[in-house]
């Protein structure tokens, strides 16, 4: 890959081009995922902040292609049942034409390095089952299979759960 070819950057929560690719990756995991229950789309602009977390956009050839997000988990109910110092992968989305490229594994970096910059000591997500593609990126970052949290548990069969120590 061309060093100038990706970009990757901090990006707004609530921009036009966030709620763009936000809107494609909804639709993608809507038709993957039809079932009731089992599409998780919830994130907070507050939950990405500086100091708090991270939304980011990856630009190929300056044209926004995929994003992906990390949050600390240590004011939510999660904090109790995953530990102090862990942070949630959210919102990992690259559009399919640019598939391939090593975009994924370069956001999925960029957002531990961030995570790291935090204090942060494990990163969990969830993905789903008929997400090929994800589970093989994350479990060849590193990432291994956990039991269901959060609201997750719930999912009608369809998440998959990891987590990673940093």
């Amino acid at each position: 890959m061309a060093s100038d070819a990706l970009q990757i950057a901090p990006e707004a929560l609530t921009s036009p081009i966030a709620a763009a690719l936000i809107a494609d990756l909804n639709l993608e995991l809507s038709a993957l995922y039809p079932e009731p229950g089992a599409t998780h789309f919830h994130l907070e602009p507050g939950e990405v902040t500086p100091g708090s977390g991270i939304f980011v956009v990856a630009r190929w050839f300056g044209r926004p292609v995929g994003c992906g997000a990390f949050r600390w988990l240590r004011d939510s109910a999660l904090a109790s049942e995953l530990g102090p110092r862990v942070g949630e992968l959210k919102r990992m989305y690259v559009a399919h034409e640019v598939r391939g490229q090593g975009i994924g594994r370069a956001l999925l970096d960029r957002l531990e390095d961030e995570a790291r910059t935090l204090g942060i000591v494990r990163l969990v997500l969830e993905t789903g089952n008929r997400q090929a593609e994800a589970l093989a990126l994350y479990r060849r970052a590193g990432f291994t299979e956990i039991s269901a949290y959060g609201k997750y548990v719930l999912s009608p069969g369809t998440s998959v759960c990891m987590a990673k120590t940093l």
